[in-house]
């Protein structure tokens, strides 16, 4: 047990960095705790991060940073035929969360052959496929006697999943399917891991029988011969090539040239298709989505994860990078005792820990969810997938702003690979594309605040409504509390006026569409005309409830110390995002210029606050220097001497002269030197 509030000081450390610890006003293993869901998984989280460092055979031959592509393909595969052989002994094989960590720790985040497979393809069979179908094919999965991905996203479409172009039309003769993809724009791109590692997967299609549409719908089906690992006839299937991220995982695209596969191939938990061709439909029409929601709910909680990372090597590099003088004479600061610095990390740290509440909450909701549908209740789906669409939004947006903020605020050095930093950015910046793209994911929320706009003008909801959503029908204050006679610590007025904006933005979004269709429009042009009107409401809505969410785990916190520098950080958060919505606060008149004032003085004071905890802060975060993969972040704080050892490990410099130089630049300046002579 460390005799220090700071459990993360380490004799030998750079004492600059455990000058920081020292300051340390909360046990940071509170907080860690408190952020992981427990003691108990902050436990196995060590646990597990030990194993890894105990077993050489699991970390890279050299860093990932220096390898070429296909050494990186095939260095995943390797460190995942690891991961499985050393599952047993690791981890609790109960529990997914243990092995998917395990799994992060030796592939890093850059994808691996099996990253599709545990985190979409399983779930999408546990939520669709029947019971029928769940014996026969998810043993399998689990054990991975083959690797499955998710085929979905086309050329020509992605989000739009209605306008899809692979069709699967079912032929009643021979009680089979035949999946098409009749044009080019409908070629299957970016499955992960399709393009040279599965050899199953999901395919989102086009149901077509007795020669109607029913819309896209899954099917489950073979794509390479298990034995020789080549393509199926009937498929044409290819690696997509070179991506901004993600360079370890094989992005594929495939066409089906009518394709036939079994009946039963469509997953049947939902809807169903007899063998006469009769279609079943499902009791809610979104069940088939269940699969993207639980996705969308997860990334919410893999962007803080992001963005936390960011942050901690941000902050720690700023207190070991000196430069420039605050006081005349006094020497070097440390850049983080410069207001800009703190300015430009602390806010990206208290939205890291509002996204990991967030996520939280989201993956409990659709437990909840998923389980009141097993028992033939979908009320509460509406609400899940607004919800989730929402935060997956806000949260891919803002974690690619930080992560930036993060990589300029190190300086140079944050340029450089050896930071870690470009790699986790080039990651998480397709979260604000993947899994549905952010501004179609907020006019998809939109919709869902149209139908509370509606009951709003006609005096009440109709359904049973999530607590996040019950602020619509209550009548708030007439003007923003925040800054009045009321202490700074009490956050209700805040809550209140976050409310007040969503509210506000919502009904005049929706008074705006149907003015539009009173002059004439169509519903259809009418949300159009009004749409960067419903994604200012959805994004207001999505404010309110990570607002809510963070405010209320930071009230269930039972240990004082760390419930006082979670407030901190909850005000930092709150006051920060008062600035971030100033302009909708004031155009109606509901708060005014003096309180935008006070709510940005107070972002500035809790900058101090937090700075002599920041290092503590985000040690809480409990990333090890496995799962940071930087230099400038790591924890003992020795940056300078070990950005010179990477440096060496570099390829190019195992020559002296590079075999092209006389060649080329040689040849140059030799001419030219001859030409100065003549």
């Amino acid at each position: 047990m460390s005799k220090h509030l700071n459990t993360w000081i380490r004799e030998g450390d750079n004492p600059e960095i455990t000058e920081e610890r020292l300051k340390a006003t909360f046990n940071t293993d509170y907080l860690s705790a408190k952020l992981w869901n427990g003691y108990d998984k902050l436990k196995r989280r060590r646990e597990i991060a030990q194993y890894v460092e105990d077993h050489p055979e699991l970390h890279d031959p050299y860093p990932t940073d220096f390898m070429e592509r296909e050494q990186k393909l095939e260095n995943a595969s390797r460190k995942v035929l690891l991961w499985m052989e050393h599952m047993e002994k690791a981890v609790d094989l109960s529990d997914q969360q243990e092995g998917l960590y395990f799994g992060t720790l030796i592939t890093g985040i850059d994808g691996h052959p099996l990253g599709i497979h545990l985190i979409m393809t399983i779930p999408a069979l546990m939520n669709n496929a029947d019971e029928e179908q769940l014996d026969e094919w998810l043993p399998k999965a689990f054990s991975r006697e083959f690797v499955a991905t998710y085929s979905q996203t086309e050329l020509g479409h992605g989000t739009n999943l209605s306008k899809l172009e692979t069709t699967a039309t079912y032929d009643p003769k021979t009680q089979e399917w035949i999946l098409d993809t009749p044009t080019v724009t409908a070629t299957k791109w970016w499955p992960g891991n399709l393009g040279k590692s599965a050899n199953y997967t999901i395919v989102m299609a086009q149901l077509i029988t007795q020669g109607k549409n029913h819309g896209a719908h899954p099917f489950f089906i073979q794509v390479r011969d298990e034995k020789t690992h080549k393509v199926l006839p009937g498929l044409t299937i290819g690696d997509i090539g070179p991506k901004f991220g993600m360079h370890a995982t094989d992005n594929g695209f495939m066409q089906l040239h009518k394709y036939r596969v079994p009946r039963r191939a469509m997953l049947m938990r939902n809807a169903k298709v007899l063998p006469d061709g009769t279609y079943v439909p499902p009791i809610h029409p979104k069940l088939g989505y269940s699969s993207m929601i639980f996705v969308r709910s997860a990334v919410v909680a893999l962007m803080s994860q992001f963005l936390s990372t960011a942050c901690v090597v941000g902050t720690r590099y700023s207190v070991i990078r000196r430069q420039g003088e605050i006081t005349p004479g006094a020497g070097e600061v440390k850049i983080l005792d410069y207001q800009t610095q703190q300015y430009r990390i602390f806010p990206h740290i208290a939205r890291a820990i509002a996204f990991r509440f967030g996520g939280i909450f989201l993956l409990d909701m659709y437990q909840r969810v998923m389980g009141q549908i097993k028992q033939g209740n979908t009320e509460a789906l509406a609400d899940l997938h607004a919800v989730a669409s929402g935060m997956k939004a806000v949260a891919t947006f803002q974690t690619a702003l930080g992560i930036e903020q993060c990589r300029m605020a190190c300086g140079g050095h944050g340029f450089s690979l050896a930071s870690g930093l470009p790699q986790v950015y080039s990651v998480a910046v397709g979260g604000c594309t993947y899994e549905g793209e952010n501004m179609v994911l907020l006019l998809q929320l939109a919709r869902y605040l149209r139908k509370r706009a509606a009951e709003m003008k006609s005096g009440g909801p109709k359904e049973a409504l999530t607590p996040l959503v019950e602020f619509f029908f209550k009548t708030g204050p007439r003007f923003s509390r925040i800054g009045t006679n009321v202490p700074a610590e009490d956050f209700e007025p805040i809550h209140e006026s976050f409310e007040h904006v969503a509210r506000r933005l919502t009904l005049e979004a929706f008074e705006k569409t149907e003015n539009l269709k009173k002059q004439g429009l169509t519903t259809e042009i009418a949300l159009n005309n009004s749409a960067v009107d419903w994604r200012r409401a959805s994004h207001a809505f999505t404010r309110v409830a990570l607002a809510r969410i963070f405010g209320t785990r930071v009230q269930q916190c039972e240990d004082r110390g760390t419930q006082q520098v979670l407030n901190d950080i909850l005000k930092l958060y709150l006051y920060y995002e008062v600035g971030e919505a100033a302009a909708e606060l004031l155009e109606d008149g509901f708060a005014d210029g003096q309180q935008i004032k006070f709510a940005k003085q107070q972002v500035l004071d809790t900058l101090g606050k937090i700075r002599p905890n920041a290092i503590s802060i985000v040690d809480a975060f409990d990333f090890n220097d496995r799962e940071l993969n930087s230099v400038l972040g790591r924890r003992d704080g020795h940056v300078y001497e070990n950005m010179l050892e990477w440096a060496k490990k570099s390829p190019l410099n195992k020559q002296e002269v590079m075999p092209f130089h006389h060649q080329y630049l040689g040849k140059m300046m030799e001419e030219a030197k001859q030409k100065s002579k003549m």
